[in-house]
């Protein structure tokens, strides 16, 4: 985390902001605290470097999906802009750069709540467990039921945001993109397993997309996978695959198992396990679509206890 001396300005869709500070980076990405200069609102600046074409044209896919879609569980766009920089040097090749900028949610991630969480040595109640839930599933409803639909393909703790009264915020739509497709050759399947590979958290990727297999249809029920995943990291506070994943085991050869360990004497309900069970079935015609997991939440949402 750094910060910018002196009052850095940018301008984005005729909007002027003063960069404040660095809250973080990934592998094709930085994100900075701005404030828009007539208004003294802060917000998230997403800056995505690319490389080339192919890259600028994913890019560009997540600034139309967060156009197209409006949901208060999903995290909107509030303005963006493509900047050429053709900068080249023996070390790094930029054809442009895009920039995003978004709301800024200052409660931070669920990652950030499971952390504190872990270092306190506290958990979740299971009510506050099924409202999250909720508001994610809602989130990736409307990302399914867009015409055509998407797939988030990326969705972990670390990319669901709160807003100040606990409402979770899908993000980081990067990965995103239409979900149904039918892989006929080994060039399609090579390409989607590549992309996965860069783009598809490891502990949260479907089995589907460790190996790619020709003359496969894949849809959004990879994000149910990674849903029943989220719902095992708030109840339990890692992913069902973070033990395989750290004693160096195939996360592949994990996942296709299927095989979910529960910690014993767990306070939360069967239903609990059950609901998880449910979604993170091995093969992807075996899982259910959203508007399922989301009925079923709304019939769990009152079973959990009073812990906070």
């Amino acid at each position: 985390m750094g910060c910018f001396c002196g009052k850095e300005a940018m301008t984005v869709d005729d909007r002027k902001f003063y960069l404040k500070q660095r809250l973080g980076e990934g592998g094709f990405s930085y994100v900075d605290l701005v404030e828009e200069s007539t208004t003294h609102k802060q917000f998230a600046l997403k800056r995505i470097l690319c490389h080339n074409e192919e890259e600028e044209t994913i890019a560009l896919q997540e600034v139309e999906i967060m156009r197209a879609i409006n949901h208060p569980n999903v995290i909107p766009l509030e303005c963006y802009c493509l900047h050429k920089v053709s900068y080249h040097s023996k070390a790094v090749d930029i054809a442009c750069e895009v920039f995003l900028i978004a709301p800024l949610y200052k409660k931070g991630t669920l990652q950030n709540r499971i952390d504190t969480c872990k270092l306190r040595g506290e958990t979740f109640s299971e009510d506050q467990i099924w409202k999250w839930m909720k508001g994610i599933s809602e989130g990736l409803k409307a990302l399914h039921d867009h015409c055509p639909p998407f797939a988030h393909r990326d969705l972990k703790p670390d990319n669901i945001m709160t807003k100040e009264d606990g409402t979770p915020v899908v993000m980081d739509l990067g990965s995103a993109a239409p979900s149904r497709i039918e892989i006929k050759t080994a060039r399609e399947a090579t390409q989607l397993q590549d992309l996965a590979a860069e783009r598809c958290s490891m502990l949260y990727r479907p089995p589907e997309l460790f190996t790619v297999e020709t003359n496969r249809s894949i849809d959004e029920r990879t994000d149910i996978w990674s849903l029943g995943c989220v719902l095992y990291a708030l109840a339990y506070l890692e992913s069902p695959f973070e033990s395989a994943y750290q004693r160096g085991d195939s996360l592949a050869l994990a996942t296709m198992a299927g095989k979910l360990n529960f910690p014993l004497n767990s306070a939360y309900s069967q239903a609990l396990q059950d609901c998880i069970t449910w979604m993170i079935k091995p093969t992807l015609a075996d899982r259910p679509f959203i508007n399922a997991v989301i009925n079923r939440i709304a019939a769990l949402e009152h079973v959990g206890d009073n812990r906070v």
